[in-house]
């Protein structure tokens, strides 16, 4: 029996999701895209889970579109918008429900799309002989994945149309640079690393955490006044918690806070 083309596995708080099709590059197929959705859905309902990493079998994150499939024309036309609207892009909107912090840990190259599905993640640590590049004008295509709307929130409209009409391909020092990425790590290190920040935000009071990353997203949508109205109301709620309550105890204690999410 194949193997999945995306797995699933929890390490305490942490989801692992690992896309699995190292045979063609981790390039998209329909059943990957199933299960990824479907993956991030029962993290999203498992109170047990406080953050998720995505990551990639082999060499390659992800390469995106499956070449071949374009080439013998099973991707046009309508075919095209049912793959993107009916698959793809559930994904994207099943990130943007979630509000639990999301890190791509970016282990080869990330192309096109496979570019698209890091970016749309919150946090991004990066092996340093990864390669990123937003591939799809050389295929006489546009971002299908959100390309177009979160490469210009991370590095600005100007450079984000230079990446994506020339299709430059750049290295994980260039990433960082530009700020598309958060950390760059040796890469033999870079699940430990990436684990080691999951794991530091996932201790964390988990109800904040949350409520930090849709304060973020908020903000970057909604007017100063809207936000502020936004804020007040969350921390009206956290202030309740049990996990600040303990918080505050541990300080006045100068203890490590035990914190349980309720």
């Amino acid at each position: 029996m194949n193997a999945p083309h995306m797995l699933y596995s929890r390490d305490g708080n942490v989801a692992v999701l690992t896309i699995n099709r190292p045979e063609a590059r981790n390039a998209f197929s329909p059943e990957m895209i199933r299960l990824w959705r479907e993956h991030l859905d029962e993290a999203r309902r498992d109170d047990g889970v406080t953050v998720i990493v995505v990551t990639g079998t082999g060499d390659t994150f992800c390469s995106g579109g499956d070449i071949r499939d374009m080439a013998e024309g099973k991707l046009r036309s309508w075919d095209m918008k049912r793959f993107l609207w009916e698959g793809v892009h559930r994904i994207i909107l099943t990130l943007e429900d979630l509000d639990k912090p999301v890190i791509a840990a970016i282990n080869g190259a990330a192309m096109g799309a496979g570019m698209d599905m890091a970016i749309m993640c919150d946090l991004r640590v990066c092996s340093d002989r990864a390669k990123l590049g937003e591939s799809y004008i050389q295929m006489g295509l546009i971002p299908g994945d959100g390309g177009a709307w979160f490469l210009p929130r991370l590095v600005g409209v100007s450079k984000a149309l230079e990446l994506l009409l020339t299709a430059d391909v750049i290295d994980a020092g260039q990433a960082l640079s530009l700020g598309i990425v958060n950390r760059v790590v040796p890469h033999e290190n870079l699940m430990e690393e990436t684990m080691k920040l999951a794991r530091r935000i996932a201790g964390k009071p988990p109800l904040a955490v949350r409520m930090m990353k849709r304060a973020v997203y908020q903000g970057t949508t909604g007017t100063l006044r809207s936000h502020l109205d936004y804020i007040s109301s969350q921390m009206s709620l956290l202030s309740e918690t049990a996990d600040h309550a303990e918080a505050a105890r541990a300080f006045l204690e100068k203890r490590k806070p035990v914190f349980r999410g309720g």
